[in-house]
């Protein structure tokens, strides 16, 4: 199993001490247990949700996940085919008893044969939930088009309704375009539609009653995300990040919310029944907390993803990356390929990239991969 990691010493800023002994390769993770086709890791758990990043382009540079100048881009010939993908989510249905797909990005809609790729999974799965996350940057002209190649549903990144706090976040000027997207997916069908906010603090926490009621109003599910160390600035820390207790507060300031007793499901997002303060027991509808860093759900983890590149990372926080695209061009069978990402869950870390959940601990070490060069 070919994988990357980060080199001995690089987690505390130590270069590599040379003892003057070869190099050994990393010991191989212990095998899958054979007879069991599912992605299964060690600890139990069983991955269902294939989340695929499209490209890792974007056309927003929000703080939170890239520097103000952007990154370096893959070279068009390093990303996925569409012949690929397709490839890849047939023998993850078929072969590894994957669920639900989800594609991400970078923004998703940057990819010029996005509705061709849509499409050409639909025709092969025709039950299969596809669901989509973006920015909504381009996505007015676009909603149409994708619900018609077969995409079922979409999660669009909003974190204000304010022109200026927009900007401030995301470093562009494009609110207008984002609205008039989310109207379209509506109008498409591509629903239920969420959507994806990270409060910062300072800038737009007090917004989210705001936020949530806008959301309520549309019939759309709001799901408020703890900001992760994912940017790519590395300028990240805990004790600056709004939390979900914080969120919670801010939120009851002017709803109640109850717990929905509805089965999670391995979802992310624990979810709350919204009532208006001003005549309790109606319930509005419901809102998403999705606490990843102080209420981290890792024990019920079903996700894996695959990078742009074609590389599985099987936790989000992972520093080890299992290449499935060299095996995929090497005229490798469906059961290679699939033998190979399957070994790539089985070393799946307990939590966080680690042994343990704790991000922020002291020896929490950020993948050097941003959110937007992972795919979310």
């Amino acid at each position: 199993m070919e994988q990357t990691a980060q080199p001995p010493g690089a987690s505390d800023g130590r270069a590599p001490v040379a003892l003057g002994m070869p190099a050994l390769p990393p010991p191989a993770p212990p095998a899958a247990p054979a007879g069991d086709p599912r992605l299964v890791d060690r600890f139990g758990r069983v991955a269902t949700d294939l989340r695929i990043s499209l490209i890792d382009k974007c056309n927003l540079r929000c703080t939170y996940c890239m520097p103000a100048d952007g990154l370096a881009w893959l070279p068009k010939e390093r990303l996925l085919t569409a012949a690929e993908i397709r490839r890849l989510v047939r023998i993850g249905v078929r072969d590894l008893g994957v669920r639900e797909l989800r594609l991400t990005g970078g923004e998703p809609l940057v990819r010029h044969d996005l509705a061709d790729i849509i499409a050409a999974v639909r025709g092969d799965h025709a039950d299969l939930p596809i669901s989509m996350t973006t920015n909504g940057v381009g996505l007015a002209e676009k909603a149409r088009a994708l619900a018609d190649a077969g995409l079922s549903r979409i999660n669009v990144s909003l974190d204000t309704l304010h022109a200026e706090s927009f900007e401030r976040l995301a470093r562009r000027n494009f609110l207008g375009r984002v609205m008039d997207g989310i109207d379209a997916a509506s109008a498409a069908g591509l629903t239920p539609l969420k959507i994806n906010a990270v409060l910062m603090r300072g800038i737009t926490d007090a917004e989210a009653p705001e936020l949530l009621a806008w959301s309520l109003r549309h019939g759309y599910e709001l799901r408020i995300i703890e900001q992760m160390p994912l940017d790519a600035d590395h300028g990240w820390r805990r004790d600056n990040m709004v939390t979900a207790e914080e969120t919670r507060e801010l939120l009851r300031g002017e709803y109640d919310l109850t717990v929905d007793p509805g089965d999670r499901d391995g979802a992310p997002a624990e979810r709350y029944r919204v009532a208006s303060k001003r005549e309790p027991g109606v319930v509005l509808g419901t809102v998403g907390i999705i606490a990843s860093v102080t209420e981290p759900f890792c024990a019920d983890c079903r996700r894996t993803r695959i990078t742009a590149e074609g590389r599985v990372m099987s936790c989000l926080f992972s520093r080890e990356e299992t290449d499935l695209t060299a095996l995929l061009r090497s005229g490798a069978t469906d059961r290679e390929v699939a033998d190979r990402w399957r070994a790539a869950m089985w070393a799946k870390p307990r939590a966080h990239g680690m042994g343990h959940t704790g991000l922020g601990a002291d020896d929490f070490v950020q993948p050097d991969r941003s959110m937007s060069a992972i795919g979310g």
